[in-house]
């Protein structure tokens, strides 16, 4: 218990320091206002930042992997380099280039305390590019976030910024545009400021998902009932009467909307419980901030999506789910509930059905233009010898939300933050053996269906037999060792801490664990575009547009790629993570040159290749 208690400290510690510098995950905000009423935004202020009608590929808060989607996706009829402009007077405040997320991105602040972003942008207008250009060499570094003067770059509404592209994270040629409130860095919903948008046509219900609530909603199969269409805004069960054999239940549905002339399935606005004809619980896509954008996944049934199963949208808040949060709850305070295992936490949209009655439900959907679908029905609870909703345990240690706890055993060790969970559930950890040049046997931590809202704090002891004698030994021995996750085909790569002979890393996801001994460098590989000659040493490039490396590592985890032109630095991209390119321009110019590339992976091997060649 001594270590343990040690453990859980130097965890909390972490937390606070990471609760200090977000990661840039994002936070819901709660909704304008209680009584989910549109909150009052300038309607005529903002133009369409594009000279095309507006067609969304995506609306603000739908829904994403581990995050809300924070904007408005707007077709550019399949092409790049359609004009992006300016939605309003002011200035551009800030610039980001990345290689996933926005890509390439313009902040604009208004003086009316609104910012709007323009992301996955091509190129930026010349004067801008430019700036940006000499920020980055001056930086030495391609991936920036430039926050620019005031007053430095003056727009006018309607002013030419860039030319839309297919940049960081997106998977299509599009605009993704934001408002923001300046004060707070807030996201709103833009089609709540008027923006050119037609829609008469009300939201879909696919689903309806029940839960048994006196099970964690990560130990259970819901039921998952159909949901049919009967009329434009209106919807319908098989059955008018669901029985149920819980006396506690929640919901959650499956639900789209479209706009006019589209038929591409967006995300929802709104969604409002009522059980007897009283409002139980609702949320608003109104407002939500980039701290807890995470939290979707307490506002989804993420358990069913990660296994293949759709979205499906929770009608009640989690227990884990602190505020800030896009629920608007009715019932206050939370009540108590008896269940099989004791009192659990059942907060607002968990509906109490003890007394054997039928109860009236309405399950209420809007989108931001008011269109609305309704879906009625009632719910009775009947004890049954068999549920259609199904318990499903998970092995292992029981744990709550807002508890700091954790499990150590003689070679491995786990933590989780108060703030990690979003229900009760259970953690375990089981071992399994590794190839051999592994440092630990795999370690199987938790469940990949059950998410985190704050990363897992993961400690293995290596086994290294024996250790090196001396000190510096024993320090370059540690710098090639790295930490490993794995699920699902995904692998995460950390190069861990050292305390007392253990390593330790922090995860976002369960899955399985080791320590593995890295003493591979990176693989650089010259790449040209068809048609067109690639580097070589001794290359003659005077058709060339560009040089290109693909970059790889048996372990995936490229920490640093830096290149150098005559001695100087040069600026590759590495949009979307892929190769790292650059583009001839006047810091290259005509003549014979010498070019040196080195890629580091994390565990410290780095790869050095030089090449003469002719431009």
């Amino acid at each position: 218990m001594k270590y343990l208690l040690i453990g859980l400290c130097a965890f909390s510690t972490f937390l606070s320091v990471a609760q200090t510098y977000p990661t840039g995950a994002a936070s819901v905000g709660p909704a304008t206002n209680a009584t989910l009423e549109r909150a009052s935004y300038p309607t005529e202020y903002f133009r369409n930042p594009l000279d095309i009608p507006i067609k969304l590929a995506a609306n603000f808060g739908e829904l994403r992997a581990n995050h809300y989607h924070m904007g408005l996706d707007i077709r550019t009829q399949q092409k790049e380099n359609l004009p992006v402009l300016a939605a309003a007077d002011g200035y551009v405040a800030r610039v980001v280039i990345e290689p996933m997320g926005f890509g390439q991105a313009i902040y604009i602040r208004h003086p009316n305390g609104y910012t709007t972003l323009y992301a996955h942008l091509n190129k930026f207008y010349p004067a801008l590019a430019a700036y940006v250009d000499a920020e980055q060499y001056r930086l030495k570094s391609w991936q920036v976030s430039l926050d620019i003067p005031a007053g430095l770059f003056p727009v006018k509404k309607g002013m030419f910024i860039a030319f839309s592209g297919n940049r960081g994270g997106s998977q299509g040629p599009h605009l993704h545009f934001e408002i923001r409130r300046s004060s707070d860095d807030t996201n709103l919903n833009p089609l709540l400021f008027g923006m050119p948008v037609t829609d008469d046509v009300p939201p879909v219900i696919l689903r309806l998902a029940i839960y048994d609530r006196s099970l964690s909603t990560y130990e259970q199969t819901p039921w998952i009932i159909p949901v049919w269409k009967t009329a434009a805004g209106a919807c319908r069960l098989d059955d008018s009467v669901v029985i149920v054999g819980a006396t506690h239940i929640s919901f959650s549905i499956s639900a789209s909307d479209s706009q006019s002339g589209s038929t591409n399935p967006n995300g929802i606005y709104q969604a409002t419980l009522y059980k007897d004809g009283t409002p139980i619980s609702s949320f608003i896509m109104d407002d939500i901030s980039y701290l807890d954008t995470r939290k979707i996944n307490a506002h989804i049934d993420y358990k069913t999506h990660e296994r293949g199963g759709p979205w499906l949208q929770h009608l009640s808040r989690l227990p884990g789910y602190l505020a800030p949060t896009i629920y608007q709850n009715t019932l206050t305070p939370p009540r108590a509930v008896a269940s099989a295992t004791g009192l659990i936490h059942a907060p607002d949209g968990v509906l109490d059905l003890a007394d054997g009655l039928p109860h009236p439900i309405l399950i209420e959907v809007k989108d931001a233009y008011g269109n609305t679908t309704v879906l009625k029905f009632q719910v009775q609870y009947r004890p049954t010898p068999s549920s259609a909703i199904q318990a499903v345990p998970l092995p292992g240690k029981s744990f709550s939300p807002g508890s700091l706890d954790g499990f150590e055993g003689e070679n491995v060790a786990f933590y989780v933050g108060e703030n990690s969970l979003y229900d009760n559930v259970h953690i375990g950890c089981t071992i399994a053996d590794s190839a051999l040049e592994a440092l630990s046997p795999v370690y199987t931590i938790g469940s990949t269906v059950v998410p985190l809202q704050e990363p897992l704090l993961v400690r293995i002891k290596p086994r290294m037999t024996p250790l090196p004698a001396d000190n510096e030994s024993l320090a370059r021995s540690k710098e090639k060792i790295v930490m490993v996750r794995t699920a699902g085909g995904k692998k995460d790569v950390v190069a861990p801490e050292w305390l007392d002979g253990w390593a330790s890393a922090r995860f976002r996801e369960f899955g399985d664990f080791q320590l593995v001994e890295d003493r591979n460098a990176p693989v650089i590989t010259p790449v040209g575009l068809p048609g067109l000659p690639r580097l070589y040493d001794g290359a003659v490039l005077t058709k060339a547009k560009r040089i290109a490396f693909r970059v790889k590592d048996d372990l995936g985890g490229i920490r640093r790629f830096r290149a150098e032109l005559d001695g100087q630095w040069l600026c590759f991209s590495n949009d979307k993570y892929l190769d790292f390119i650059y583009e001839f321009d006047k810091h290259c110019p005509r003549g014979k040159h010498v070019l040196k590339v080195t890629a580091e992976d994390v565990a410290g091997n780095s790869t050095t290749k030089e090449y003469k060649f002719t431009r």
